[in-house]
């Protein structure tokens, strides 16, 4: 056999030194990008995301027949890394729904399980429950923290009462050091039976409640197609976006966002789910203006999250299309996540929805379709993440923040309790691919190294 000249060992080492990134890319291990072999949740990564994603997943696939999954919470990072998985079915959640990140950096969770509602603190970095509550009420999906800790503000479904015949749907507060409902208001007293769903059944199915200010309170009866604020001192409806089967503006929405723009004029940023859209509506004067619409045909499916972060761009729950996405006001993808099946809520810590500028304020009115996306849906893809997330229980693997110093590398100091929710990530002025080893690139350089040495050997010969 011939040995190679060094002309020859030189020019082998030149070919691999500018193939690098060539060879490197398809290994980039939960780097978030497309094509990854080893995290295939990740979908299009224009932008590495201003913090860690939490996404809530509900637990039901429509895939052969359909069926109950686990339910979960997914910690995501910048990148589109899996941080961590909290399986939620293992403390005896079995459906997965809503999910606020906290002012101490933990998150506050709600769920139900044998026909009760739990909700519980989580804290991500030590993958712990710090404290639950269970209420005797059925299927609840949203209940909030409020009053400095102290009270539950809870969105209360399927309530109907058999034994009095009426429907018992209800907004209410239960003080937590008292142990009681200290206020409660009825749908049935604003709203006659005739409305909405089936009045002995699931009359409102109001999926969400929030407090936007002092005893205000912004609510989603779902099956009216409309949200409302709720005044509780005067136990009026105080403001009404939508009416039952007026569908061109609302149908059966969720998760609806309290927004203000500059002028002071409220507007409501809104999951349009059976409209298949994301809408904006501001309150001029005694009327409503629809002042931004994402979604065109097919872009989304039975979307039932959407936040305006504090870049100015959209967090969005993609439900049935089992994925997140972080939308510029122009409809162009710059962070795409999967997490099947079925995903409900989603937030982004530190809590982004602090200062969030609306539509208007931006001055981006108008419909948009989305942009730039991934392919939408592939069953054998979401098999193949929905394996790999299962996988995962608590931290994975290398992604836990080092504690035997007091600090990590990330700058997440163990004694402090807000931890800023970064969980690692990286700083928002980093590309996608700054700051991460690429998992096989120090074994190519090692070769290439090899090589020149060899080469170095003959020539010296």
């Amino acid at each position: 056999m011939q040995t190679p000249s060094r002309r020859q060992l030189l020019a082998v080492g030149a070919i691999l030194l500018c193939c690098l990134p060539l060879l490197a890319s398809p290994l980039t291990a939960q780097s978030g990008g497309q094509g990854s072999t080893q995290n295939p949740c990740a979908g299009t990564m224009v932008n590495p995301a201003n913090g860690t994603t939490v996404i809530a997943v509900q637990g039901y696939s429509w895939l052969e027949n359909g069926g109950k999954e686990p339910a979960k919470l997914v910690g995501v990072g910048p990148k589109g890394e899996v941080k961590w998985v909290h399986h939620t079915a293992e403390h005896g959640m079995i459906w997965g729904y809503d999910v606020d990140p906290m002012e101490n950096g933990n998150l506050f969770v709600t769920g139900t399980a044998n026909g009760k509602t739990v909700v519980y603190e989580f804290n991500p970095r030590t993958q712990e429950h710090v404290w639950e509550e269970s209420l005797p009420i059925h299927d609840t999906h949203d209940i909030d923290l409020i009053n400095n800790g102290t009270q539950l503000l809870v969105a209360n479904m399927r309530a109907s009462n058999p034994e009095t015949g009426k429907a018992d749907d209800s907004i209410f507060v239960y003080d937590l050091e008292k142990d009681e409902i200290v206020w409660r208001w009825y749908f049935r007293s604003e709203y006659p039976k005739s409305v909405g769903g089936n009045y002995s059944k699931d009359w409102t199915h109001v999926n969400d409640v929030d407090k936007i200010g002092d005893g205000r309170y912004l609510a989603s009866p779902r099956n009216f197609d409309q949200a409302i604020v709720v005044n509780r001192s005067t136990n009026d409806v105080e403001m009404q976006l939508g009416s039952d089967d007026e569908h061109d503006i609302l149908d059966m929405q969720h998760n609806p966002d309290y927004l203000e723009s500059e002028d002071g004029n409220p507007t409501f940023l809104v999951a349009d789910s059976e409209n298949e859209r994301i809408v904006e509506y501001e309150k001029q004067g005694d009327d409503w203006k629809l002042t931004w619409e994402l979604g065109k045909k097919d872009d989304l499916r039975w979307p039932r999250d959407a936040d305006r972060l504090s870049n100015g761009n959209t967090l969005i729950g993609d439900s049935k299309n089992q994925r997140v996405l972080e939308v510029t006001p122009t409809g162009d993808v710059v962070w795409e996540f999967y997490a099947p099946w079925l995903v409900y809520d989603v937030a982004r810590i530190p809590n982004e929805r602090a200062e969030s500028p609306t539509i208007a304020d931006q001055n981006a009115t108008g419909s948009y379709g989305i942009n730039g996306d991934a392919a939408k849906y592939d069953a054998e893809t979401m098999k193949r993440c929905h394996s790999y997330l299962q996988s995962i229980d608590g931290w994975a693997d290398g992604q836990q923040p080092e504690t035997e110093s007091g600090s990590s590398d990330s700058g997440i100091q163990d004694d402090d309790e807000r931890n800023n929710g970064s969980l690692g990530g990286p700083k928002n002025d980093e590309s996608i691919s700054g700051g991460m080893s690429l998992p096989g690139f120090d074994f190519v350089v090692g070769v290439v190294g090899l090589l020149l040495a060899v080469a170095f050997f003959v020539r010296r010969r």
